[in-house]
Order: C-alpha cells, then structure tokens, then sequence
C-alpha cells in the first residue's frame, strides 16, 4: 500500500549534492482522465517541475512524468499524482473507487484548473469522496510553508476571471488528500519560459516553488 511506499521517500531530501548518481527513487504520474478533456495539457510543465524539485529539494524524481489511467492498478505506485485541463471531465464507478482507494491508501492528488475545469471536477469527486467538499485551506496552512513560504497562499500565473487564487482541499479523516489550486494557473507557470510571454521569471520560479512545496508536503505528510 501507499503508506508502506511513502516512508522510504523521507530519506531523499537527506541526499547531498557530492552523493553518487543513483537510480530514480520514484515517478510523479499525469492523470490520465476520461470525458474528452485535454489531461495532455501543459507538456512541460512536470518535467520543469521535476528538474527543480531534484535541483532544489535534492530529490531523485525520475526526470520524466510517467502517465497513468485512473482504473490501473499502477495507480498506487504513485506517490504523487497531476491532474489539469479545461473541462470534461468524467470517472466511471470503477475509476473513481480506485482513485478513492489510492487516495485513502496515501496517496496525493494534485488537481491544477487550467479554466474551465471546475464546473466539471468538482461533481466527479464527490463521486470518489461522497461524504466531503472542498474546503479553501487557510494561509496558515502547512502546504504554504514548507521550503518555500507562501504567506498569502498560492501565487497567481494567468487572469481569467479577475478573481484571486484559491487553494482547496479535501481532508479525510484530517488527512488532506487532494489539493485543488482554483483561478491561479499554476501548471502553466512550470512551462518553459516563453511559452508564454507575458510571464517573467519571478512568475515562473514562484510557480515552481509552489509547486516544489506541494511535493515535499506530500512526501512528509502523516
């Protein structure tokens, strides 16, 4: 189970920089997701995430994402998992009872509204997590504060709607499982530099270190 996985992961962010080039230790995956949303968005974006979390936190992520569909078994080798898009989103029965058992188990979900995915997301996890909602984390909040602090919680990348970032979770049984960031576009703020012009390099490295904060919490939590 994910919870026998989790542990050995504590000992990465012991490694130095004059330690000897291992193996990869683990993957983060892509969700792979029904309904005809483009869960492929965003092709740089982990990739960039990785190399800073290894650069930064001295992990040993493998450096490209693995992708994985909701009803694999693969599922729950996964420490971490990204999901993002702009809509359409469907889970049958079977996915979600996977994702939940994945979730419950350990694991860590990472949802990344790319606008116009909430209208979609929020019904399908209330078929994996009937009895919860999302609840917006307060700034106070440890994902905030990890290496990196975030003391008016998650940075904003892109405008939309004129509306502030908002960062929710769904906590089972005080656990948060799922992290859902809302009107901010954090993923597009890991892709390559120029793959949007308006974004300058504080934009992007502000993303990242969110983002390198949501891994370590995931890795560390209880």
């Amino acid at each position: 189970m994910l919870k026998n996985l989790l542990l050995p992961l504590l000992l990465l962010f012991s490694l130095t920089a004059a330690a000897p080039v291992v193996a990869p230790s683990f993957r983060i995956a892509k969700l792979h997701y029904g309904g005809g949303g483009d869960w492929y968005a965003n092709k740089t974006s982990l990739p960039n995430l990785i190399r800073f979390c290894n650069q930064a936190l001295r992990t040993n992520i493998a450096p490209d994402e693995a992708t994985v569909e909701l009803d694999s078994p693969e599922l729950l080798t996964y420490p971490f998992v990204h999901m993002t898009g702009h809509g359409n989103v469907a889970f049958t029965e079977g996915e979600a009872k996977n994702l939940r058992r994945y979730l419950i188990g350990g694991g860590f979900l990472h949802i990344d509204d790319n606008y116009g995915l909430d209208k979609f997301i929020r019904p399908e996890m209330k078929k994996v997590f009937p009895e919860l909602d999302f609840v917006e984390l307060p700034f106070s909040h440890p994902i905030y504060h990890q290496k990196y602090q975030f003391p008016r919680g998650l940075p904003k990348v892109h405008e939309h709607d004129g509306k502030r970032p908002q960062g929710f979770g769904l906590l089972y049984k005080g656990r948060l499982v799922c992290f859902y960031s809302f009107e901010c576009d954090l993923g597009n703020g890991w892709e390559d530099l120029g793959t949007y012009p308006e974004d300058t390099p504080a934009t992007h490295d502000a993303a990242l270190r969110m983002g390198a904060n949501l891994v370590t919490y995931a890795l560390t939590q209880d």
